[in-house]
């Protein structure tokens, strides 16, 4: 059973859509012990960080949550879902994330007439061998919409960057915990794959 944790964020059913198109069994739950009984974890999500926060907190999941990442079971955040994983957002001063991974969300600047939110298809570069890009090709294309972009302390965990007027990290792995910016569930058929890759993962 793949557990996608639902803290009221957005995005949730079409993330159990694609889950299970791919042969998953997902179930959407804010229970902690449907969590801890799940083979795979899913933390999606859209929205503003400190509101996520806050929710996180009045549900209860914030130990369950940091309970999954670090047990060594496959856990997953997208969007939203990846910049919690880290210690804090520009987006909302002095909350403190979920701190699974060191590193800061920060906000896109408008440089040469890039526009903020970055809404599209973008070409990902890969590194470090992340296992969620097993058989997808350098350069592919994924769908983004986001405003703010991991910088990850840890260079070693990134998997995934693009070039948006700066280098944003957009994908990571540390032991089985892995994250995404791009949404994989919108992302065609590379999404499709990186959900497998994730899927695959024991």
């Amino acid at each position: 059973m793949i557990a996608i944790i639902d803290y009221d964020a957005g995005n949730i059913k079409s993330v159990e859509k694609a889950i299970s198109h791919r042969g998953g069994s997902p179930l959407t739950t804010r229970d902690p012990e449907e969590i801890r009984k799940a083979s795979h974890v899913i933390l999606p999500g859209v929205g503003a960080f400190g509101d996520a926060m806050e929710k996180l907190k009045a549900y209860g999941l914030i130990p369950v949550i940091k309970e999954a990442a670090l047990s060594g079971k496959p856990f997953l955040g997208i969007c939203l879902g990846e910049q919690l994983l880290f210690e804090g957002s520009e987006e909302s001063p002095g909350v403190e994330g979920l701190s699974i991974l060191k590193g800061r969300v920060v906000k896109f600047l408008p440089i040469n007439d890039l526009k903020v939110p970055n809404i599209g298809w973008n070409s990902i570069e890969l590194h470090n061998n992340g296992r969620l890009f097993h058989g997808i090709p350098d350069g592919e294309f994924f769908y983004f919409v986001h405003s703010y972009y991991v910088h990850a302390d840890e260079k070693e965990i990134v998997t995934a960057t693009i070039e948006y007027g700066v280098t944003a990290d957009v994908s990571v792995e540390k032991g089985n915990v892995f994250a995404t910016q791009f949404h994989p569930e919108k992302s065609s058929d590379m999404g499709m794959k990186v959900l497998d890759n994730f899927l695959a993962v024991k």
